[in-house]
């Protein structure tokens, strides 16, 4: 073999260069990165009051409780809860959430359950094992931003149904339904996001009733549920005989315990069910063992619902101090919902206001807010804002509102 030195002159010599990688998936190219998501980067300075993120008030975390949860569980069974684990899920914790949704009027077995990493990841599964490219997918407009994403990952087609102040207006479905073979409907019938509303008990029965008609699975995504102030509970559309073999629920410990644990779960009929698990054990085989053995511990040894009543009082609280606020804060003219519960306030500013092209001049006085337009499949609303209540304390708000109103002078 010859050496560098001793090869011969004209030796050729051999090339540096190579063939680039392939590109990103086309799935991808359709599909934006969330602007809730980037307005939450642009506002995280301290100083801004922001009404942005949908997100759970961090001081009402019982961090002394889910605490003792892990420090039990690492301390009596730590080889069990740092092992790898069913698919399925903890069943002493599918246990505890079919007690809590047996004593909301939905009855359940653990055996109904499937315990996912939040119940985003629950969307997703139904929608890998649901939606072939071309589908079409039926969605409340507006509509919760992350599942808009999901569903264009998958490459559904988005059919939006309009909506009114009640939520999904059934007319506009069983037109819709009728003309399109849509393989599912996503709703968030309760204290919805982005609007707050709270879709009425005949209307719930009205989704169902088109549902067995037209033979489309519904997807009833609940984070918020528990999380009510005003006003009595409204049955599950999960509930309704007329859609029970084709409904799917999903639930999130999110909002109730703290979203950094990343529990959520979907309930639905056996068949679908294995086909979400065996979807689920291609994406992470299963959610974490340990978080899910500390959450039923938790469970067992304090009590979840004395906490979401202190959390209850809190957000009603800060509802509230918003509401009263409002019409300070805003131009004559704009419209908002009084959400019996949830997170959220929908805002519509008059004519002539862009809250897109407002929230620039919102964030340089220091407040900030989303823009309703990203959250429409149709046609959008250039004067829809969306402003959560949550997160900061009601002189916050009051604060927040009062920087707020700077924006329109």
């Amino acid at each position: 073999m010859l050496s560098a030195a001793s090869a011969p002159a004209n030796a050729t010599p051999s090339t540096s260069s190579s063939a680039p990688a392939p590109a990103t998936a086309s799935r991808l190219a359709n599909v934006g990165s969330s602007p809730v998501r980037e307005i939450l980067a642009l506002t995280a300075r301290p100083e801004v009051i922001s009404f942005a993120g949908g997100l759970p008030a961090p001081e009402l975390f019982d961090i002394d409780g889910i605490r003792a949860a892990y420090d039990r569980v690492l301390a009596e069974n730590p080889q069990h809860a740092l092992q790898y684990s069913t698919t399925e899920g903890d069943p002493d914790l599918r246990t505890a959430i079919a007690d809590r949704l047996t004593a909301r009027g939905l009855p359940t077995d653990a055996d109904d359950l499937l315990v996912t990493t939040g119940s985003q990841q629950a969307l997703t599964l139904l929608t890998t094992a649901l939606v072939e490219p071309g589908s079409v997918v039926l969605v409340e407009d507006p509509c919760y931003l992350a599942a808009l994403q999901t569903f264009g990952f998958a490459g559904a087609r988005v059919v939006p149904v309009p909506t009114d102040d009640q939520g999904i207006v059934p007319e506009a479905l069983e037109e819709i339904a009728a003309r399109e073979k849509a393989t599912l409907l996503y709703i968030v019938p309760t204290f919805q996001n982005p609007t707050g509303r709270t879709l009425p008990a005949e209307r719930r029965h009205a989704v169902a009733e088109a549902a067995a008609r037209h033979g489309f699975w519904i997807v009833e995504d609940d984070p918020y549920g528990e999380l009510r102030y005003d006003g009595e509970r409204v049955p599950c559309i999960a509930a309704d005989p007329a859609a029970a073999d084709r409904t799917v629920l999903l639930g999130s410990f999110s909002k109730v315990m703290a979203p950094g644990l990343r529990l959520g779960y979907l309930r639905a009929p056996a068949g679908l069910r294995r086909a979400c698990v065996i979807a689920k054990q291609a994406a992470d085989l299963h959610t974490s063992t340990i978080d899910q053995a500390a959450a039923a511990r938790y469970l067992r040894d304090s009590d979840l619902d004395a906490h979401v009543a202190v959390m209850r009082a809190a957000y009603q609280e800060r509802r509230d101090a918003m509401l009263e606020g409002l019409p300070g804060a805003l131009p004559e003219g704009s419209r908002w919902n009084r959400p019996e519960g949830g997170m959220f306030i929908w805002v519509t500013l008059p004519a002539g206001h862009d809250a897109t092209a407002l929230l620039e001049t919102a964030v340089s006085h220091e407040v900030a807010y989303v823009p309703g337009a990203p959250f429409f499949c149709g046609e959008p609303d250039p004067g829809a804002m969306r402003l959560s209540f949550t997160t900061h304390s009601a002189d916050e708000i009051r604060e927040g509102l009062r920087r707020l109103a700077k924006s329109f002078v």
